[in-house]
């Protein structure tokens, strides 16, 4: 599963304590066992500072785990850049997603159909079968290769073609995914926090 934590229009202060939080998310997933993997950030003004961070965690009890924190984190400390500032309260968000569709590459859901080329290219054009059409079935993108002499080449290219448009989609749907988090960091809903912390350790208050 994905999740996300935004300091979302709040100021740097908010950005440090999505900071502390991740810190405080890696701490938790190791004493639960739970695999976490940083997948991307945006950094705030500061090292260690971050408007956005997204994760992605797998492992038996990742769902449950992480739909105990989803929901407005507050922090309650005085701000270690204005010393003069009367807000203590600062506010963060913790979005959940479930994982995104990836378009796998597995010959068993390939079609392979072989028929005549077309088209310049030797004796064998028009008499045996050497070009190739493979179909992906459960998206029904369809590659055709008749470049080659042999089958066999046409085949290797034809699954080669295939399997890189697998990949460029999914890497187009993991930003346009990546964008929709971006929008969604902007809208931070504040009060009924699911957790609170207290102080510059960041220590969680029962």
């Amino acid at each position: 599963m994905w999740i996300q934590i935004s300091s979302g229009a709040g100021p740097e202060e908010c950005a440090l304590g999505v900071g502390l939080f991740f810190k405080q998310v890696i701490k938790e997933c190791k004493q639960k066992d739970l695999k976490i993997e940083l997948v991307g950030h945006e950094d705030g003004q500061y090292p260690g500072n971050y408007q956005s961070v997204l994760l992605r965690i797998e492992g038996a009890d990742a769902k449950k785990y992480l739909k105990s924190i989803e929901g407005t984190i507050l922090w309650i400390c005085k701000s270690p850049y204005r010393p003069h500032h009367k807000r203590k309260n600062w506010y963060i968000d913790v979005e959940v997603y479930e994982e995104q569709e990836k378009y796998s590459f597995n010959l068993s859901d390939v079609k392979i159909d072989t028929m005549r080329s077309s088209g310049a290219g030797g004796q064998n054009v028009n008499k045996l079968e050497t070009a190739v059409r493979v179909t992906h079935l459960p998206t029904g993108i369809m590659v055709k290769a008749q470049e080659e002499r042999s089958q066999h080449q046409n085949k290797k290219l034809a699954l080669a073609i295939l399997q890189r448009i697998l990949e460029n989609k999914n890497e187009k749907a993991l930003d346009d995914f990546k964008k929709g988090l971006w929008q969604q960091h902007k809208a931070l809903v504040r009060g009924n926090p699911v957790r609170t912390f207290e102080g510059k350790r960041f220590k969680e208050k029962r």
